[in-house]
Formats: C-alpha cells, sequence, structure tokens
C-alpha cells in the first residue's frame, strides 16, 4: 500500500496512524501542500477534490482519510477494529460521522488557521471546539474507548485532531477524561505519533 500524505494533515495522520496500529506494510509519500502537489494533474487524477491523504492499494485508489479507515480494517478482515455486528458498526459511524463533523468544524478548523493560514473566524471554531470536548469529557465518563469496550477506528478517526487542538489555542487543560483518552491512544501498540508544528510555521493551504 501506498498512503500520500502531508505531515502536518491530521486527516493523513489519521490514516498513517491506522495502517501502523494493524501492521499494515505501506509506503509514505509526502505531498508538498505548499508548493501545491495537490493541486497537479496527477494528484487530482487519484483524488479530484485535490486532499490527502490517499492510498493506493495495488491499483485500488482510496481517498478520504474515515474511508480509508473503512478499507483498511474490511480489507484486512480486522474486525477487532471495525465489527460486524450491526449495533456496534453503528455506534463506530457516529463518531465517523463526529470526526467529519464536529471534530472537522471545531479542533481542526482552529488549527487550520494557525498551521495553514485558514480564514475562519477563532471564536466561532473555538468555541464550537469546546461545545465537542465538553460532550467528549461526559461520554468518556465511566469508559475508556469511543464506541466499544475495546479500542475501534472511531477513536483512531478522533485522536488526531484531538491531541493536536493547542495547537489552534484550543485549551484541554479542563477535560483530564479527554487528556487520558488521548493517552490511552498513545499507549497502543503501534502507536505513531502525530508531527508537532514547527514553531513559526505557516504553511499554503
Amino acid at each position: 500500500m501506498k498512503l500520500y500524505h502531508h505531515p502536518l494533515s491530521g486527516h493523513a495522520h489519521r490514516a498513517r496512524l491506522f495502517l501502523s496500529l494493524v501492521d499494515a506494510p505501506h509506503e509514505l509519500i509526502e505531498v508538498d501542500l505548499k508548493a501545491g502537489g495537490h493541486k497537479t494533474p496527477a494528484f487530482l487524477a487519484m483524488n479530484p477534490f485535490g486532499q490527502v491523504p490517499v492510498l493506493d492499494d495495488d491499483g485500488v485508489i482510496v481517498s478520504d482519510s474515515n474511508a480509508i479507515l473503512v478499507y483498511v480494517a474490511k480489507r484486512l478482515g480486522r474486525s477487532d477494529w471495525l465489527p460486524e455486528d450491526p449495533r456496534a458498526a453503528a455506534a463506530v459511524q457516529r463518531w465517523l460521522s463526529v470526526a467529519a463533523g464536529e471534530l472537522a468544524y471545531g479542533p481542526a478548523a482552529a488549527r487550520l488557521i494557525t498551521v495553514f493560514g485558514a480564514k475562519f473566524l477563532p471564536e466561532e471554531v473555538i468555541a464550537r471546539a469546546h461545545t465537542l470536548l465538553g460532550r467528549l469529557e461526559a461520554h468518556l465518563d465511566g469508559r475508556d474507548w469511543l464506541a466499544a469496550a475495546r479500542p475501534t477506528i472511531a477513536d483512531v478517526a478522533v485522536y488526531s485532531y484531538l491531541a493536536r487542538a493547542p495547537e489552534g489555542n484550543v485549551d484541554l487543560s479542563g477535560y483530564p477524561r479527554v487528556g487520558a483518552f488521548l493517552r490511552r491512544v498513545e499507549g497502543l501498540p503501534g502507536f505513531v505519533p502525530f508531527a508537532e508544528t514547527p514553531a513559526g510555521l505557516t504553511a499554503a493551504a
């Protein structure tokens, strides 16, 4: 498998993290976002939306980070990470939707302002981030993982942008259960960290 990624993209880290957690052999190919590598004809042929990550599994092209999580879990038969049971699968899907919705438009958007120069209103996206964090803090009362009694792709989908939320001026100190959740993910065998943004760096979106 080949994963087209950028080290500062939380979506790309999400896919890379899962490949590592399930010990799937893969090659990392960095896309130079600052130079517009995600807008070249060759890249747009793989993903017309011009976004990382993209997975190339021997000619099978999968774009969108959550889709990659699902594909890899199914491709490798990892029902421990993506349950077959309808109720359990729905619980996982709920959090994939949160990752694509509230997480993307809260903590991720706040970080996009500082890291990629995105034109969001800081007070708006930071407020959304804290709303989500409050809900996560309540959800994690008495549980270790988001969707099941063990880690699933739901936890992988949510981890990266939560872990780097402080880069978007989102303070995590008031959410001890969220902090403990992040440490549990970081303690999983095969965990790979999300690169911290170099001080003073602003990349091209």
